[in-house]
């Protein structure tokens, strides 16, 4: 098939899923969730026919362009056509286009939201039971909306997709989450709202200012970092772009960061993820919060190499640091956990945050692999915690001791989750951290970050053994559940923990394609972030 046909694909087949489960009505409870599984199994078998020969194809590729040629994103499979035609002065004119495509920056992000979706149905398959085509509708439409932010190469269809996802992700803990759904989904959409509209400021004076010194209007997003790139070779240009990336840096930053998110404006995170269902947890974990480190390596790098040098380094190294701590000590803190593996994900998106502003190869290769890895191993948590909470409806660690007698199954796949989540070595989370570990070991702004972010590795397991050692291992405390034996996990939840179990073994032994598929694409940031460190030490 079409590498084109695939990639518009994956992004339509979720949509119509959705029409088709929520017109089956809420009766045909059966049919819907057959549709919706059928639906994100189909979605996964075209992703992976896409990224196999995609991976292939970026892995072959030549290294990031150097001198006087182009510095910026190629993507591959792209579809491109203008869906909005804006008129100026002197007959000239400009589109908005709907611009896809993918490389080696969302090639495993893609990936990461297609194989997220298949436990995100199963495990809802029994804790929903009202409204289900309606909440299997909105699960189809965040995944459209996800996968769009990582094939867009238009600024304008970018930023629909980013904030598209805010509306179903609202539903979804608004309607089917806990008593405090309400604030949660209220806090949430605020949050974020307020930050993205920012963000647009920002995009919207990159393009202004593109236009102002070149007299091309354009949206698309590998046009504008090759604009800006040349503009910053001219020594007569600099003073206008240092100021311009300043501000336009603050302005992406804002709204990256609450997404992330980033000390302190992470205080929506954990009663979203408390207040929502297993399935809007797994992804907001899994998914969402990449959106706003994808951002800053999409956008943020490229277009504000200078002002991510002087501003971004310094300040988002150092809240991004403090965050790695201070997510890990209230992590330690709590008595649900629930609560608990929420902090955990403010924790380790530190951890990714101050990979990408290393500014050098092995941090971004870290950060990239560490968005991926969090995601499978904070998405594995969410799940089993879910399917805990359906057996007792309790998530309070207290009411809980030595359920490993009762529960081997589930305690197993806890224990082998939790050490993926700390870096255990062999597994997944092993090879990111030692990669943003050397990254800001050898960044020259962040050098003594190295032993926070080794704390916070520390910490890490101390929060995640001691909420084992209290829940799994021990005598035997089991909450109260009616009389009747609880079961371990069944066929349907195997079916969703053990492919995430498998991918963390085999990305922990061997992670290469993942790092060779994205090598060109990193290697053009780092080129970027190489020339600004050149021009700061011109100044």
């Amino acid at each position: 098939m079409n590498l084109q046909l695939l990639l518009i694909g994956i992004l339509i087949i979720p949509l119509i899923g959705a029409v088709i489960a929520a017109l089956l009505g809420p009766h045909r409870l059966a049919l819907v969730r057959q549709v919706s599984l059928l639906t994100v199994l189909v979605n996964l078998a075209l992703t992976v026919w896409l990224i196999v020969p995609v991976s292939e194809s970026l892995s072959a590729r030549m290294p990031a362009p150097v001198g006087n040629e182009s510095l910026t994103f190629s993507p591959h499979a792209v579809t491109r056509f203008d869906v909005l035609t804006i008129e100026f002065g002197s007959g000239a004119s400009a589109s908005v286009q709907f611009y896809i495509g993918i490389d080696g920056l969302g090639i495993w992000l893609v990936a990461l939201t297609a194989f997220l979706m298949v436990p995100s149905v199963l495990v809802s398959w029994t804790a929903v039971t009202e409204r289900v085509n309606e909440f299997y509708a909105w699960l189809l439409v965040l995944v459209t909306a996800m996968i769009g932010v990582f094939i867009s190469y238009d600024l304008i269809l970018f930023y629909v997709f980013f904030e598209l996802t805010l509306v179903p992700l609202y539903f979804l803990i608004g309607a089917w989450g806990g008593p405090m759904r309400r604030d949660a989904a209220r806090k949430f959409f605020l949050f974020t709202l307020a930050g993205s509209l920012i963000t647009l400021l920002g995009m919207i004076v990159v393009v202004l200012a593109c236009r102002t010194q070149t007299g091309e209007l354009t949206f698309s997003i590998p046009r504008l970092i090759e604009i800006v790139q040349a503009q910053l070779k001219d020594p007569n240009l600099r003073a206008y772009w240092s100021s311009t990336q300043f501000w336009v840096f603050l302005a992406l930053a804002v709204g990256f960061s609450v997404k992330v998110p980033l000390f302190p404006v992470h205080t929506w995170l954990p009663l979203a993820h408390v207040e929502a269902p297993t399935a809007g947890s797994v992804l907001l974990a899994g998914v969402l919060l990449k959106l706003g480190t994808y951002g800053f390596l999409r956008l943020a790098l490229p277009l504000c190499p200078d002002a991510a040098l002087a501003v971004g380094v310094p300040l988002l190294g150092t809240l991004a640091a403090i965050g790695t701590i201070y997510g890990a000590l209230c992590a330690y803190a709590q008595q649900d956990v629930k609560k608990l593996v929420a902090y955990s994900s403010v924790s380790h998106m530190g951890f990714c945050v101050l990979g990408l502003f290393a500014l050098n190869s092995a941090g971004i290769n870290g950060a990239l692999l560490q968005m991926v890895n969090h995601g499978l191993s904070t998405g594995g948590l969410f799940l089993l915690v879910g399917m805990l909470y359906e057996r007792y409806h309790t998530r309070m660690i207290p009411d809980y001791s030595g359920m490993a007698a009762r529960l081997k199954l589930l305690s197993f796949f806890m224990v082998f989750i939790c050490l993926t989540s700390v870096g255990f070595p062999g597994l997944n989370g092993f090879v990111g951290e030692m990669l943003v570990l050397a990254g800001t070991y050898q960044s020259s702004g962040l050098g003594w970050f190295t032993f926070i972010l080794a704390g916070g590795i520390f910490l890490s397991g101390w929060y995640l053994f001691t909420m084992l050692k209290n829940v799994f291992f021990g005598p035997l405390n089991e909450p109260h559940h009616e009389g009747h034996e609880v079961p371990d996990l069944n066929g349907r939840e195997l079916a969703a923990i053990v492919p995430l179990a498998l991918v963390c073994i085999a990305l922990g032994l061997y992670p290469q394609p993942v790092l060779n598929a994205a090598e060109r694409d990193v290697n053009t940031v780092v080129t970027i972030a190489n020339a600004a460190r050149e021009r700061a030490s011109e100044r």
